[in-house]
């Protein structure tokens, strides 16, 4: 399960990344929190998170091109570096008692600026810290680090911003950037694996989208996550609506809800991790999983029983998160993964704000129940649909046997299945 912690590169890139991570979620609480507190608007929180996620939208591809031309150690110290001093000089205005609203979108913007490089670089760097044997244990354990952070970092966040205030939960983030600044400056070059980098050169941005397309494996996976995330990711949407409108409860069960789904997203992460190879047909699965699940949720009775379902969904929900973003590392050119990665990412990030409005339309208009259980519906549907294409692409015909008494549906190549039906 934690094989890949025993390189010494990775391991010093993943304690980093602990430490910045839990800061990230402070400044999500924070940021959320001093904004409301200025503004008393809800529709203002919502406009810093678009403006969080409006530069990945823009230049996500760009950034892309960027990060294969580019190092990628060298590139994160930037990206990095950027994103602490946006952090300390929010927390500096806030302390001061000078902060604005408008300083905290600026900030917002900033960041979001910084990620469109980060994020690829820092997804396609993994593969140059493991190399390919370990990418998925690494993935998974990225995911799984992610997950911790979203435990601990929003409490930790409650107690500093109730008890000393937000800028001093901003400083702790801008902070805890120094973590992964030591540990790329601690990295040995030579443990590195080395990866062909593309030369500058017109045309990138169109070669890179021409080569997803020609990838079915690509194409379908990114398609299956933007429909995913568009329509099934929404959870502040519809947890809230059920902790508000169904269960008539508050603020502390829509918390709950939250902490069952990342205990469960955080066991999915290391379940991947341990799983060691990352397949389609996994993905498929987990993806019809998690939209019945969502299904099953949305027509739960009680309370508890709502409760209990978001540990599996958050289980499923992060088994398609890591399949899919190790399956699609695993089959990209080293000289291509930014670029990829980017597409990936911008749909992935980029689907939950563009499906919050309809998704919240839909809610409000046909209730909570209705409007969760058309999530599951559209992810289910993707997942079957393009599982049939896939089989399709890949000449695979469904077929179904039994094992020491069970049923198992296997897709087998048309060619095999026709030499067995001419054997027996």
């Amino acid at each position: 399960m934690f094989a890949s912690l025993k390189v010494r590169n990775y391991r010093l890139f993943f304690m980093g990344q602990v430490v910045s991570n839990i800061g990230t979620w402070m400044q999500r609480i924070a940021q959320d929190w001093l904004v409301l507190s200025l503004t008393g608007s809800s529709a203002a929180v919502g406009i810093t998170t678009a403006l969080q996620f409006l530069p990945m939208l823009l230049f996500g591809l760009y950034g892309g091109v960027l990060v294969d031309r580019l190092r990628k150690r060298p590139t994160l110290l930037v990206t990095q570096s950027a994103m602490a001093l946006t952090a300390i000089f929010l927390a500096v205005l806030t302390l001061t008692g000078h902060v604005e609203v408008w300083h905290v979108y600026l900030a917002a913007f900033a960041m979001g600026l910084a990620t469109v490089m980060d994020n690829p670089a820092r997804q396609s760097f993994v593969s140059e810290l493991v190399g390919p044997d370990q990418l998925q244990n690494a993935v998974s354990l990225n995911s799984a680090n992610f997950q911790s952070a979203r435990l601990v970092g929003p409490a930790v966040a409650g107690v500093m911003i109730t008890g000393v205030g937000t800028g001093w939960a901003f400083l702790a983030n801008g902070l805890s950037f120094v973590a992964p600044l030591t540990g790329l400056l601690l990295m040995r070059a030579r443990d590195l694996h080395v990866v062909r980098r593309a030369p500058r050169g017109k045309g990138q941005l169109r070669e890179g989208l021409r080569y997803v397309a020609g990838r079915p494996e690509l194409i379908w996976t990114i398609v299956l996550v933007g429909f995913i995330g568009t329509f099934g990711f929404n959870f502040p949407v519809f947890l809230s609506a059920f902790a508000d409108d169904v269960f008539d409860a508050g603020a502390g069960e829509y918390s709950l809800f939250n902490t069952l789904m990342a205990v469960g997203s955080l066991a999915g992460a290391l379940l991947a991790a341990r799983r060691g190879t990352a397949r389609l047909r996994v993905l498929i699965a987990a993806a019809l999983g998690f939209g019945a699940l969502e299904i099953a949720a949305a027509v739960a009775p009680t309370l508890w029983l709502f409760a209990l379902l978001m540990v599996p969904i958050g289980v499923f929900s992060m088994t398609v998160n890591v399949t899919a973003n190790t399956s699609i590392q695993m089959s990209t050119d080293p000289a291509m993964r930014g670029r990829v990665m980017a597409l990936y990412m911008m749909v992935f990030l980029g689907g939950s704000p563009v499906g919050a409005p309809i998704v919240g339309w839909v809610t409000d208009t046909y209730g909570p129940r209705v409007g969760f259980a058309a999530g599951g519906t559209v992810a289910a549907l993707a997942a079957a649909v393009i599982g049939l294409i896939l089989a399709r692409v890949g000449n695979l015909r469904l077929t179904i046997g039994w094992h020491h008494g069970h049923p198992r549906l296997h897709f087998v190549p048309r060619d095999q299945q026709e030499e067995l039906a001419r054997a027996a």
